[in-house]
């Protein structure tokens, strides 16, 4: 039974998390938890982005998480949307999508072999780049840093 949910065991805790990474993370849920929740990413989307832009970061959203819900290698693992803990299959996503957005494609491909099927991971990465890209702007807009940093301790 605990073998069925470790995509889910706690990792980290959101606040940790960049603004794109946890972006991903929080969108990832209220994608799942149903239309009244997807409505709220739409007019995220808009209000940060704009008509135009925000048509298109949704639909590169629906994308990546169509190609994890058709060819992904099992379901992901969420959290309920206001938990302040993300999982490790979230963190997989939120990091996925952080690469991506950085332009690191070798390291969002190598990652995206665990999601889904390997012929469908280079659809998944640029999903995932033009996603992610969206969330960078918008954390540019609400002037959240997007800093890199590669100290651990």
């Amino acid at each position: 039974m605990a073998a069925q949910h470790r995509g889910g065991a706690p990792v980290g805790y959101v606040a940790e998390l960049g603004p794109v990474e946890a972006g991903a993370v929080l969108y990832l849920r209220l994608w799942c938890d149903g239309p009244e929740a997807q409505t709220q990413v739409w007019n995220d989307f808009v209000t940060a982005l704009g008509h135009e832009r925000g048509r298109s970061a949704l639909k590169s959203f629906e994308t990546l998480c169509d190609l994890c819900v058709q060819h992904g290698r099992r379901p992901l693992m969420r959290h309920h949307v206001t938990c302040k803990c993300f999982g490790a299959d979230e963190s997989c996503f939120a990091n996925f999508v952080g690469y991506a957005s950085e332009g690191e494609r070798e390291d969002a491909l190598l990652i995206a072999t665990t999601i889904v099927r390997p012929d469908m991971a280079p659809a998944l990465v640029g999903a995932a780049q033009d996603f992610g890209l969206a969330l960078r702007r918008m954390a540019v807009k609400a002037n959240q840093p997007i800093v890199r940093s590669t100290t651990l301790h």
